[in-house]
């Protein structure tokens, strides 16, 4: 895996994290079970994804050559 590829994979992690942490905070107050139940099993698959994402570009910036 290229450097390129791999610190695109860290940014994208990076991202998803960010993004999905702040979508988590952002839900509002009054909506029923259901929305915050789908809601959070998607903000729980996401985070698992990005850290899944980063762990893997780590490991290509860490085995590319510079």
């Amino acid at each position: 895996m290229s450097r390129k590829i791999a610190g695109f994979l860290v940014a994208v992690a990076a991202f998803m994290i960010f993004e999905w942490i702040n979508l988590g905070f952002n839900l509002g107050d009054g909506r029923t079970t259901a929305f915050y139940v789908v809601h959070g099993v998607l903000v729980a698959v996401n985070l698992v994804l990005a850290i899944v994402l980063a762990v893997i570009g780590v490991r290509g910036l860490r085995r590319a050559k510079p």
